[in-house]
């Protein structure tokens, strides 16, 4: 029995992972269909496939009895149905349905993954309505169809589906010239070579309906009739086709063309429908012949290369490469111990073999790093849907402009970021972007406009959130500090330090309340949730222009390489990847600025922290003569960190304290060293925010 149950729970998390990646396409593609509506260019493929995946999304959610997503998909396959056979045109109203729809399948996937979607009937319910309040009779159109001008014979007009019969007629409402393409091709290579051609017509129109025929060599030879509509003229058709198996028929004209008969073969579609605008089609990439298929050789081997694996699994993993990395340094420290006790021929070998265990580890733990990392496009794609939901809440024009779709990230990375990023933009919308009125008031496009961006700096990366809207009131927010009581003589506050008070639990410029924003939730929490993952987020913004969110986080926190220092005899752990150099220095090199200890670097003034103050830790030993300033930084901040003494390089796995210890500062968790002692990890974006605001 429990065979079964696993069996049965494992078949659940996969449907599960094939639902919510089902959904997600939709919602990238319902962004797309509204797109095109405002444009006007509508492409049937895409709402082919948002068709397509609900109802994918209905057949699966059926098999497993998930009676609430069945019934919300095939609703909106219904819907989705009657928009591809023109019985509704796409509206405003619609759109808002079919995302509204879309965000409760959502909901529904992740009240599944918990468990529990027993107290979502009652919203199924009232999307279904409103689906079926938008699917009224179509109707009914009198005279003749504008098909019969076409002259297709009876056959054809027979085998259309109403779906082809719609595609035909909005070919015509558009002004498009109807072509009939005969096709004649040998029966081992047709697949190829009739794919080839589709692909090739699809760039100039649209393949309306491909229909077998009967040819003259029926016995060595399948024939077919393709409907295609484009504004193309023949003489452009002719010049993209070439081929001996190819006829062409302008419909509607009675004038038929057959294609001069070339020893060549079909051209192939250039990579996109530009580059067929752009340039001549190469004469020299022609089809070649598929081989005859043999019955001998056939293979059941699945085409994929791809297995879905739980990000649970890949942590497990980590953590046990993590826990031979300290074996391997307990090993290499076994070696230093026997050298130095005269087993020298024993060190030397022990000491070859713990090397080469090391460079395996190290690809070991690059190859597991390498499965971990995402693009962080994956993100994008649901910042879109948020965009479009909340500016028509809004009754905002927003356009988003995505920039390093392709710079990757550690997977529980970017899952922790969706929210804080969530939030940022939300307040873009609400405060940041103002109303068309104001827009075009003050020289502005009507439509505003929110760029995401990611590039990788170092071993971090950078995510930035730009708007143009009318960016932070600097005056007010300090204002509005006045009377919170956070400071007693605004005079006295630098805009810098104004902008640091948007962070702070409660805080809010808003007046009103709204379900965007307003109640003072947001930005504490989106500093909050970056700072746990060893982020920093600062934000730039200039009156009128806009404002810029800058995230900088760093690529993984699965084992990263670190530099253990210590201070007051403890021993801490600092992030390589936030270390730039270190100085040996004494009292002498220390200056006093304003109260603040500070050292000269080069050119510039750093900040000094001495680790042992920030803690307070009492002096238990006497300060070395000669000690260590770490230099730490993290986007364009820096500071000094004064400690006694750097004692190595190792890799570490971060573990985290849990709920018990989230109120102590500075510090991002914990990590086993391989002597079996268990030390602090410093988090250096806290610390260096905390020393910037405090001037401590």
């Amino acid at each position: 029995m429990s065979d079964q149950s696993s069996t049965h729970n494992k078949a659940i998390q996969d449907f599960l992972a094939e639902a919510e990646e089902i959904v997600e396409q939709l919602g990238s593609e319902l962004a797309d269909l509204s797109d095109m509506n405002e444009s006007g260019e509508l492409n049937p493929d895409v709402l082919n496939s948002i068709f397509r995946g609900a109802h994918s999304l209905k057949g699966l959610a059926g098999m497993f009895n998930f009676s609430g997503v069945a019934e919300l998909s095939h609703n909106m396959e219904n819907l989705l149905d009657w928009l591809r056979l023109g019985k509704l045109n796409i509206s405003p109203q619609l759109m808002s349905v079919l995302f509204e729809s879309h965000e409760l399948l959502n909901n529904l996937i992740r009240a599944l993954s918990a468990g529990d979607d027993s107290s979502m009937a009652c919203e199924i319910s009232a999307c279904v309505i409103k689906i079926n309040a938008c699917l009224a009779p179509p109707e009914k159109t009198s005279g003749a169809s504008p098909l019969e001008a076409l002259g297709l014979s009876n056959n054809i007009i027979s085998a259309l589906t109403e779906y082809e019969e719609h595609r035909l007629k909005d070919n015509l409402t558009k002004g498009r010239t109807i072509f009939n393409i005969h096709t004649s091709f040998n029966l081992t290579t047709f697949d190829t070579e009739l794919s080839t051609v589709t692909e090739l017509l699809k760039g100039c129109g649209e393949v309306i309906s491909t229909l077998p025929s009967v040819g003259e060599n029926i016995e060595t030879n399948i024939d077919f009739e393709i409907l295609f509509g484009s504004k193309s003229s023949l003489e452009e058709l002719m010049s993209l086709v070439e081929s001996d198996k190819v006829n062409v028929t302008k419909l509607g004209s009675g004038v038929t063309v057959e294609v001069p008969k070339t020893p060549a073969s079909i051209k192939v579609l250039p990579a996109s429908v530009q580059e067929l605008n752009n340039s001549a089609v190469p004469s020299e990439l022609q089809v070649q012949p598929a081989p005859v298929a043999d019955d001998s050789v056939i293979s059941a081997k699945s085409m994929s290369r791809t297995v879905r694996v739980d990000i649970g699994k890949l942590d497990e993993l980590m953590n046990i490469v993590g826990e031979l990395v300290l074996a391997n340094s307990s090993i290499a420290g076994v070696t230093a111990k026997m050298r130095n006790e005269g087993y020298s021929r024993l060190a030397i070998e022990l000491g070859k073999a713990a090397k080469g265990l090391e460079r395996k580890l190290s690809d070991l733990q690059k190859g597991v790093m390498e499965i971990r990392m995402i693009p962080i496009g994956q993100l994008y794609e649901k910042m879109s849907r948020i965009v479009r939901k909340i500016s028509r809440e809004q009754g905002k024009r927003v356009e988003l402009k995505f920039f390093g779709a392709d710079t990757e990230l550690d997977k529980l990375i970017v899952e922790d970021i969706s929210d804080p990023m969530m939030h940022i933009i939300r307040n873009a919308i609400d405060h940041g972007i103002e109303s068309r009125d104001i827009r075009v008031a003050n020289g502005k496009d009507e439509k505003g406009t929110i760029r995401i961006s990611s590039y990788q700096k170092g071993n971090h990366v950078v995510i930035e959130i730009e708007d143009d809207g009318g960016g932070i009131d600097i005056e007010k927010v300090k204002k509005k500090a006045l009377q919170k009581g956070l400071v007693n003589d605004v005079s006295s506050v630098s805009d810098r330090d104004a902008i640091d008070f948007i962070f702070l639990p409660g805080f809010s410029t808003n007046e009103t309340v709204s379900e965007v924003s307003g109640r003072g939730v947001g930005m504490d929490v989106v500093k909050n949730n970056i700072s746990a993952i060893s982020g920093m987020v600062d934000i730039e913004t200039k009156k009128g222009e806009g404002s810029r969110f800058i995230i900088t986080l760093p690529i993984t926190l699965a084992i990263i390489k670190a530099l253990i220092i210590s201070c007051n005899g403890r021993t801490y752990a600092l992030p390589i990847t936030s270390v730039l150099e270190s100085l040996l220095m004494t009292d002498r090199d220390i200056k006093t600025v304003e109260r603040k200890e500070v050292v000269q670097l080069r050119e510039s003034t750093l900040p000094l922290l001495r680790l042992d103050n920030y803690f307070a830790i009492n002096r238990t030993q006497k300060t070395p003569d000669e000690f260590y300033v770490v230099v730490v930084g993290v986007a364009e901040k820096r500071l000094g960190i004064a400690v006694d003494d750097l004692v190595c390089q190792q890799d570490i796995v971060i573990k985290p304290l849990g709920e018990s210890f989230k109120r102590f500062r500075g510090v991002s968790g914990a990590a086993d060293l391989g002597d079996q002692r268990t030390i602090l990890v410093l988090d250096v974006g806290g610390i260096i925010n905390e020393t910037m605001r405090s001037g401590s």
